[in-house]
């Protein structure tokens, strides 16, 4: 039987994982400035769902090729309020992600995981959006950002180079992430994955995986 290799370290997405999530921040965004919530649900499947074609205003601005502002344009023309007015596009996302604070109890685990002594990572999709490193910087010693290296999820070589700074084989890693399609391109490449639906049940999961693979380990030993 196969041995699996140790998890040496645990990677996460950020949004809608470290943070509050993307459903609820849509649900709270779209209600407070009286958008029509399907006119922002049919846009972003268009743009980022499974059959999406390469390069949509999305995919541009999450590997850097598109300025925020301009993607604001975009999709603000693309919305509607239930008044009939025109989306503000000035500061369009920025307020979106003013509905997903950090999530303390996912920061808790990341705390956890690195007291046991195992090496945290962040691998996360931009949207154009700053992140609040003053308090997620010092819980990751890498962070993979599409925008900065001009490649996103689910391209396998994000998820490679991600390895390649770490210097650990994919193998050795477990990624975590609330979308499907992410999750699966991880485990393509040879890394575990948990798929995050809440905070308890992928505190879980990841504890499996990182009890079962020291378990093989002190089989094997043994």
């Amino acid at each position: 039987m196969r041995t699996e290799p140790a998890v040496d370290a645990v990677v996460f997405d950020y949004g809608g994982v470290l943070t509050a999530p993307g459903e609820q921040a849509v649900e709270s965004w779209t209600r407070a400035e009286g958008i029509r919530r399907e006119s922002f649900t049919t846009t972003l499947r268009e743009w980022a769902g499974r059959d999406a074609p390469e390069g949509t205003p999305l995919h541009r601005l999450e590997t850097g090729e598109l300025a925020l502002e301009e993607f604001n344009e975009l999709l603000a023309a693309r919305l509607r309020r239930e008044d009939g007015t025109r989306v503000p596009p000035a500061g369009l996302l920025e307020r979106l992600f003013s509905f997903m604070p950090l999530d303390e109890r996912m920061l808790d685990l990341v705390r956890s995981l690195r007291k046991e002594g195992l090496r945290t990572a962040l691998l996360s999709n931009s949207w154009g959006n700053s992140y609040p490193w003053d308090r997620i910087g010092p819980l990751f010693e890498q962070a993979v950002i599409s925008g900065e290296v001009g490649m996103r999820k689910p391209d396998p070589e994000i998820y490679r180079l991600l390895s390649d700074r770490m210097e650990l084989s994919p193998e050795r890693i477990l990624f975590v992430d609330d979308l499907r399609a992410n999750t699966a391109a991880a485990q393509r490449t040879g890394m575990r994955a948990v798929l995050h639906h809440d905070v308890e049940r992928t505190r879980r999961d990841v504890r499996e995986h990182l009890d079962g693979a020291q378990r093989q380990q002190h089989g094997e030993r043994g």
